[in-house]
């Protein structure tokens, strides 16, 4: 009997590589907390990123080689989970909704939402380091090519001027982005309203060019 209970599994007790996911998801949500309007990835310390999440320097290490492939991860998480609310836009869009409405309204609700992760594209998108850049640029890329498949298969456009509109829609909304991201509640209705209107400039002249 008792040698029986010595192998019994314990209810709810977290595995190894369970508590290793949970900490590094720590260590994430620490860095992140870090980047606000004024730091961003290259002000921030390893030692500071660790205080957050509540383990110890050496701990870090276990997880992410230096804080320059904990910047990169932050990267790929924001670029993803921009990615990841566009498409639920384009279900909203397929359900009925505007296209160009709804995508923008979903656009700015992540740039409220999540500003610590917009503000990390944005500044790593023009920042000193060569990789950070790399990374945001095939993020934007990514989402390029998502817009690109989208509006080939449901307009007329044959791909390469898909993929030109697309391109052209998403440098506007970034820019539209950097401009809201601390604008009051009026101003950035005001943006949106703005945005709308441009976009739909670049539709219709993407849609006007194919037909001639």
């Amino acid at each position: 009997m008792l040698h029986s209970l010595a192998f019994t599994p314990v209810p709810n007790m977290m595995t190894r590589q369970q508590q290793k996911q949970k900490t590094r998801r720590a260590i994430i949500d620490a860095a992140f907390n870090l980047l606000d309007e004024q730091r961003s990835l290259s002000s921030i310390s390893l030692r500071e990123v660790a205080r957050v999440a509540g383990i110890a320097p050496t701990s870090f290490y276990r997880h992410f080689k230096d804080i320059d492939e904990l910047g990169l991860t932050l990267v790929d998480e924001a670029g993803l989970a921009l990615r990841q609310l566009m498409r639920q836009a384009r279900s909203r869009i397929d359900a009925g909704g505007g296209v160009i409405s709804t995508s923008v309204n979903t656009f700015m609700e992540f740039v409220v939402s999540n500003s610590n992760e917009f503000r990390l594209l944005l500044r790593e998108h023009s920042g000193t380091s060569p990789a950070f850049r790399a990374a945001v640029l095939r993020e934007i890329q990514h989402f390029i090519e998502e817009l690109t498949d989208y509006t080939a298969s449901h307009t007329g456009l044959s791909r390469q001027l898909a993929s030109l509109q697309a391109e052209a829609m998403v440098k506007l909304v970034f820019s539209a982005g950097a401009e809201a991201i601390d604008a009051t509640d009026a101003q950035r209705k005001e943006h949106a309203q703005r945005l709308n209107q441009q976009l739909r400039f670049i539709a219709r002249g993407a849609a006007f060019y194919a037909s001639k």
